[in-house]
């Protein structure tokens, strides 16, 4: 038989759809062409194929030889479908049987000498081909990796002869092994790094046990940044979904998450340099940005009021829906971003205010914090001021508070409480299910809405503020919502205190 077909997969955003790489070889002038909608370094495949075959003392059929890549409207790039069109040669010029091909997929680069090179996206491919009921070849380095996802059947092979003994019986690639054993990973930080600042703490729980998003204003050196960075010793380790879907995100990208961090939630902290399309995803070919790298963990964007405008405000709709959608004339594509915010900034140009080292004046203060879009500071739920230390905490030995381990427990067992009760955090309470699940007394309600009105808060503003009070309440194992919840949540919106402290001046 001249025809072989081959499964593989191409690579859309953290998908992997499949392809069938049909070769037919026929009498004919000897010719080599790739057809189904090939980019340059699909086409460029068949100079590698040829010499990899040959290279691996395989005999290249000098005849016609037409790939074609079905569907054909789906767009192919890459270096994934060398093995699978090598393959499809060999099997199409009886150098392989073609009953073999038949159970398995195939994605791999191949070098001049056959030796096979590792490919960008294994998590997704491997996930899609078990969800076939296929086993997969796959670049041994890819193989290992692919190996977390559980009860998958995947083989590493080093280069093309070992594939062909393997299709062959004379040689049987053993199944790629990895170990699965969730490990506890030690964190080198910890809460009790950080001197005094007992509120700030306090809120950095309320927002791990909630999932909410934070600010955190206050002068330089107080410690906003050390809070950020140990909130994922708070947070629960990520579960193996979790963990498989944060891999598949990093593997598209060409990162490989550590078999020891496999569990550890990511933290993202870019450079307020960054572009909009490095913090959200983008460019011709559409790649994940920083919200989908820190997607089931935490991005922290220090030094918040420093980044472009419109840069910032691209988060409104990730911050809301938990995904982005990134639209180019070619294709769409979703990517998830699920994170948790986190952002710090200073209360004015010269990093202070209200002490001796103050030297902007009301009006240069609205300006810098202009610089922040309302819209953008109504989805942060949780708003604090980290104030500086008083004199003599460091010389009386302030105390350090608690460790994170210990933090962490509550934070469990309010997640805990949560998911029994909705199913979801609380920041991922719809309008409807917050009337079930966070209702107040009528006498609670005049109060919060007196509040609101005098923070001239929004409806938003007002739900969010609903999501915090509910997340107290589980912190303290409290069935209703209390005045107390409400009036801490309140207490959780320095900024807009702030601003209005400011135009009143």
């Amino acid at each position: 038989m001249s025809l072989a077909i081959v499964f593989s997969r191409a690579r859309v955003a953290i998908d992997a759809p499949l392809v069938q790489v049909e070769v037919h070889i026929s009498n004919g002038l000897p010719a080599f062409s790739i057809v189904g909608l090939p980019e340059t370094t699909v086409k460029e495949a068949r100079d590698r194929v040829r010499s990899a075959i040959i290279n691996s003392e395989f005999e290249f059929p000098d005849k016609r030889i037409t790939v074609n890549l079905a569907p054909a409207d789906l767009p192919k790039e890459g270096g994934r479908f060398d093995l699978p069109i090598a393959v499809g040669i060999l099997a199409a010029s009886q150098q392989v049987p073609i009953d073999a091909l038949a159970e398995y997929e195939f994605a791999g680069e191949l070098a001049l000498s056959g030796e096979l090179r590792n490919i960008l996206g294994e998590i997704p491919y491997t996930m899609a081909c078990h969800q076939a009921g296929r086993k997969a070849i796959l670049p041994i380095n890819n193989a290992q990796t692919a190996a977390r996802i559980q009860q998958a059947q995947i083989y590493g092979a080093a280069n093309l002869l070992a594939v062909k003994q393997h299709l062959s019986g004379d040689n049987i690639l053993p199944p790629a092994q990895c170990s699965t054993e969730q490990t506890t990973t030690e964190h080198l930080l910890d809460m009790q790094d950080i001197i005094g600042q007992p509120h700030a703490k306090k809120a950095l729980e309320v927002a791990a046990a909630g999932g909410h998003h934070m600010l955190m204003l206050g002068p330089p050196g107080t410690g906003k940044t050390m809070l950020a960075e140990r909130l994922a010793t708070i947070l629960p380790p990520l579960t193996e979904q979790q963990a498989i879907t944060t891999a598949a995100i990093y593997s598209i990208t060409g990162k490989q998450v550590d078999n020891n961090n496999w569990y550890t939630r990511p933290f993202r902290s870019p450079h307020h340099t960054c572009s909009a399309v490095a913090l959200v995803g983008g460019s011709s070919q559409p790649k994940p940005g920083e919200i989908s790298l820190a997607h089931n963990g935490v991005l922290f964007l220090d030094e918040l009021p420093e980044f472009d405008r419109k840069v910032l405000d691209v988060l409104r709709e990730p911050l809301e829906s938990g995904k982005v959608t990134i639209s180019r004339a070619a294709r769409q594509v979703d990517f998830p971003a699920q994170f948790q915010l986190i952002a710090a900034l200073n209360p004015s140009p010269c990093g202070h205010y209200n002490d001796e080292q103050m030297r902007s004046t009301p009006e240069q203060m609205l300006r810098y914090l202009s610089k922040l879009s309302g819209p953008f500071l109504d989805r942060i739920d949780i708003q604090i001021e980290v104030a500086r230390l008083p004199k003599g905490s460091l010389r009386d030995n302030l105390e350090r508070g608690e460790c994170s381990e210990q933090i962490r427990q509550r934070v469990l067992q309010a997640q805990q409480t949560q998911y029994q009760r909705q199913n979801k955090l609380n920041c991922d309470l719809t309008n409807r299910e917050l009337e079930q699940h966070a209702a107040i007394s009528a006498t609670d309600a005049d109060f919060l809405e007196t509040a609101i009105e005098k923070l001239n808060l929004s409806i938003r503003a007002y739900h969010r503020l609903l999501k915090v009070a509910r997340t107290l309440a589980d912190l303290h194992n409290d069935t209703d919502i209390q005045k107390t919840h409400l009036a801490q949540a309140l207490s959780y919106r320095a900024m807009d205190r702030l601003l209005i402290q400011l135009r009143n001046l």
